[in-house]
């Protein structure tokens, strides 16, 4: 049987997880980062796999740019269970033809992200393989008090975003169809800014949170699933940036679908309680019940589609 007709990447997932037999284990498989007791501590535990050819491509990514987004991505991952980015491991696979001016390009932008987040890169493995690849696993801690997941959340909660949406999808479009000018929505595909500032003011205040990595549609989705709730979100009130509008036209595309499935905008969505004030957009609502919704001027649908799926068909 085939990966995508087990139903794709959360399915196998599902498939592969087992119960934790480690008490000290408080969050396994299913939530954005991992969470052991570490002593008294907790410790976060992230990892991310960048794939030539599926996440990247040279054609349009600098090598700086490449390590950039990968140490990126697994902040953003922390920042969404509230956790601090303190450590990271660097796993790279190189071609035999790779250069050393490629691989420190990729360093150049590992660190300047891991400087940006106060992290410390401290070991990791090299290897030759038939394409690049670039793993990072990231450690941090939390404060019990501080911890988010996705699990959290209540019906009656007002769903938020920390910015707009579909600026990455919109970005790959455009480096894609190769597409002169918007060089500020290009930057958001090639170098997104994990959210980690807004995850510091947020602790305490938010009920669940998650990265949007793969949509907003996937994310409140998981949300619900992990909360045993619904969700409705108003499209109007989806936050797109004009010039993201402005590329939609010239090709012929709906922000709106990029926003919801097309992902690695790496903003937040968090669930709030009534009358805690946030900042963001509040693009919905948590509610009793199963399933999210889309409401927009002709009535609310059950959404069907999710975002990105390594395995989809």
């Amino acid at each position: 049987m085939l990966i995508s007709e087990l139903g794709g990447e959360l399915a196998l997932i599902d498939r592969l997880r087992r119960p934790s037999r480690n008490p000290k284990v408080l969050v396994g498989i299913g939530d954005d980062a991992a969470v052991v007791m570490y002593g008294e501590e907790l410790l976060a535990v992230t990892t991310d796999l960048l794939v030539e050819g599926d996440h990247f491509s040279l054609e349009y990514f600098s090598p700086r740019q490449v390590g950039w987004k990968a140490m990126e991505s697994n902040i953003s991952d922390l920042a969404a269970v509230g956790a601090e980015p303190r450590y990271a491991l660097v796993g790279l696979t190189l071609r035999s033809d790779s250069s050393v001016e490629l691989v420190e390009g990729i360093y150049e932008g590992i660190y300047a992200s891991a400087d940006r987040c106060g992290v410390e890169v401290i070991g990791g493995d090299t290897t030759h393989g038939e394409v690049l690849v670039l793993a990072v696993t990231l450690f941090g801690e939390v404060g019990r008090e501080d911890l988010l997941l996705r699990s959290s959340a209540r019906p009656g909660d007002r769903i938020f975003v920390s910015g707009p949406l579909g600026g990455s999808a919109a970005g790959l479009a455009l480096l894609k169809a190769k597409v002169e000018g918007f060089e500020g929505v290009k930057r958001k595909h090639l170098e997104p800014t994990a959210r980690i500032e807004l995850s510091r003011s947020l602790r305490g205040r938010v009920h669940a949170m998650e990265d949007v990595s793969d949509g907003l549609a996937s994310e409140v989705r998981n949300i619900c699933l992990a909360s045993g709730c619904g969700a409705v979100i108003f499209a109007d009130r989806v936050p797109v940036d004009p010039e993201v509008r402005e590329v939609g036209e010239i090709l012929d595309s709906d922000p709106l679908d990029w926003a919801l499935f097309g992902g690695e905008d790496f903003e937040l969505v968090y669930t709030v309680p009534e009358g805690v004030d946030v900042p963001g957009y509040e693009v919905g609502r948590m509610t009793e019940g199963e399933g999210v919704y889309l409401e927009d001027k002709e009535g609310r649908k059950l959404l069907t589609e999710w975002g990105y799926d390594h395995f989809r068909p």
